[in-house]
């Protein structure tokens, strides 16, 4: 067994600022050289973490200090660290951007990881157009939160050698105690392509081995990783046993998973597994349906809009879930998943595509409007997620509208990070339900408190 290793948080000023170009070629040039490395993505993402396993080769979990317990945060910190030598955590937005203040230990920033866990971060700047004004910005970011290390820089999109050589200058005379870990040129191959929802998946990227290998070769050229590595953070421990972020919806739960349903988080599948569920994965996009054999089905989010031609005229897979619904198995969509329970969901160019029709709904994407923010869902009434008034932390991240919904009761009432009311949201019927929430973690409003971090 390789030594258990520490973690480092990699942030930036704002989005779109280099640190998922930074982290994939890090993972990818540490696994290269054989290192057992880790990763982890602040906030609600399932974008991000496709491209970290494709990059490392192992799972990458979400860890969000406002949606997730601190028993589910402290049980999934100490997961990461049990056997990896280096655990890589990519912040998200700017690093001090979240829910709430900007000294909530509990906000789902960035920041506020670092404060639970211990851990050093290291910023990520992207420096073209200025130059000493860089080292004003890393010691304003050093100085912002008393509970955060900021212990390293990485310049971005540096310029010409004489660039780099005032800006480091600079550095070292304002903020001598940071290290400055090195300067990324600015390289046009290095991006990758996005769509309304982040960049575009992992899985459908044909080049993305060529790109993740040009990111650690560039990474491998231009960073100081053995200095990096040295800043490691302490590991996190937990000896307490690790409740599932959500209930099991039966024993042997049928997952669509596949470029229209990707939209899954590692922990609730680990989560059921570890309640002695069994996850059976089937693509709805091969025409696969539901095993027969299950007593749940789940169809998470991802980009059914993208594919709704192609899965309406899956008569298989329709077929499977009407006949799940129709022997009482837990049918539960999220997001996407709920768009494909309902009657119709119209794309983009305004034509409406038959869907499953176990739910009253339908949804355009035609008509578009972002929804995006936390959410605290409440359950309306008892069901297989749980009781009525059980609590639930998640998101909402969509630009589907609904152009019908009902009759049938609500899943959830909902109100926002800042506990605005939203209204009621989702629809139920019987054991048919789904919303637009991608749900996180069980739980009430929880408390602020650290991670117990130990040292080596």
């Amino acid at each position: 067994m390789t030594e258990r290793g520490g973690g480092v948080i990699i942030a930036a000023p704002r989005s779109g600022g280099g640190k998922t170009l930074l982290t994939l070629g890090l993972l990818r040039y540490l696994s290269r050289q054989g290192k057992t490395v880790a990763s982890a993505k602040v906030g609600p993402d399932y974008i991000d973490p496709a491209f970290h396993s494709a990059a490392s080769g192992e799972p990458c979990l979400s860890l969000d200090t406002w949606a997730m317990r601190p028993e589910t945060l402290r049980g999934l910190l100490a997961r990461l660290t049990a056997e990896a030598e280096i655990i890589l955590v990519e912040g998200v937005m700017g690093m001090f951007d979240g829910a709430g203040a900007a000294t909530d230990t509990a906000d789902g920033s960035t920041a506020s990881l670092a404060a639970v866990t211990g851990w050093p971060v290291v910023l990520v700047v992207d420096v073209q157009g200025q130059a000493v004004s860089t080292a004003a910005l890393v010691q304003g970011f050093a100085r912002f939160r008393s509970d955060v290390r900021l212990a390293g820089v990485i310049l971005n999109r540096a310029g010409s050698p004489q660039h780099v050589k005032i800006l480091r200058a600079a550095l070292a005379r304002h903020v001598p105690d940071i290290l400055v870990l090195g300067s990324l040129p600015n390289d046009t191959r290095l991006t990758l392509p996005a769509r309304h929802l982040g960049l575009v998946q992992a899985r459908e990227l044909p080049d993305l081995e060529t790109f993740l290998d040009a990111a650690a070769d560039s990474i491998g050229q231009h960073i100081d990783v053995n200095a990096l590595r040295s800043l490691a953070g302490p590991v996190v421990r937990w000896e307490g046993p690790l409740a599932p972020p959500l209930p099991p919806l039966g024993q042997r739960i049928a997952v669509a998973l596949d470029d229209a349903f990707a939209f899954v988080y590692p922990a609730v599948l680990n989560g059921w597994h570890d309640k002695g569920a069994e996850v059976i994965a089937f693509s709805p996009l091969n025409d696969e349906p539901p095993p027969s054999d299950c007593d749940a089905v789940y169809l998470p989010g991802g980009y059914p809009e993208l594919h709704a031609g192609v899965l309406a005229g899956n008569a298989r897979f329709m077929a499977g879930v009407r006949v799940a619904a129709s022997r009482s198995d837990a049918v539960f969509g999220e997001c996407g998943g709920y768009m494909v329970l309902g009657h119709g969901l119209i794309d983009a160019d305004n034509h409406q595509h038959a869907m499953a029709g176990v739910l009253p709904l339908v949804t355009s994407f035609a008509r578009r409007r972002l929804h995006l923010g936390y959410r605290i869902a409440t359950l309306a009434g008892e069901g297989p997620l749980g009781g009525a008034g059980h609590v639930f932390r998640g998101h909402e991240f969509h630009y589907a509208t609904i152009i019908g919904e009902g009759p049938g009761e609500a899943l959830f009432t909902l109100t926002n990070a800042s506990g605005q009311p939203l209204g009621r949201a989702g629809l139920r019927r019987r054991n048919v339900m789904g919303s637009f929430v991608h749900l996180i973690d069980s739980g009430q409003k929880q408390n602020e408190g650290k991670a117990r971090p130990q040292g080596r």
